[in-house]
C-alpha cells in the first residue's frame, strides 16, 4: 500500500476534475472583494455572491452604482489578476438590501 497523500496535494486536481475550480476561485472573489476593490469602494459595497462568472455586489446608493458602472471593466481585470485566472467575466451592481439569496435586507457597515 502506498503512503497517503495530504488532502492539500490532491484537492486542486479533484476540484478541477469535478468542474468546481472556477466556482471556488469565484467565491474567493467574494471574500477578497474589499482587498481588490480598495478601501474607498469597499466601504460602500459588499460582494454577496458568485455565479456563472458573475460577481454580484451590493452598493450603497445610486450615485455609487453609477460611478462603479464606469469602473466595471477595470474591476473585472483586477479581480482576475488577483485570482490568477480569468474567472470573473462580469460584476453586477445592485442596491443594498435587494438581495434575494438570504431574504434579509441590510446596511453596509
Amino acid at each position: 500500500m502506498k503512503g497517503l497523500e495530504p488532502l492539500a496535494a490532491i484537492l486542486p486536481g479533484l476540484m478541477q476534475h469535478l468542474g468546481l475550480a472556477d466556482d471556488a476561485a469565484g467565491w474567493r472573489a467574494v471574500t477578497e472583494w474589499p482587498e481588490v476593490a480598495g478601501g474607498r469602494i469597499a466601504r460602500r459595497t459588499r460582494a454577496v455572491s458568485f455565479r456563472d462568472g458573475t460577481l454580484n455586489v451590493e452598493v450603497e446608493g445610486s450615485a455609487w452604482m453609477h460611478e462603479l458602472g464606469f469602473l466595471r471593466r477595470e474591476l473585472v481585470r483586477n479581480l482576475n489578476r488577483h485570482l490568477g485566472a480569468d474567472v470573473v467575466r462580469d460584476v453586477r451592481f445592485k442596491p443594498a438590501g435587494t438581495r434575494s439569496e438570504s431574504g434579509s435586507g441590510g446596511n453596509l457597515t
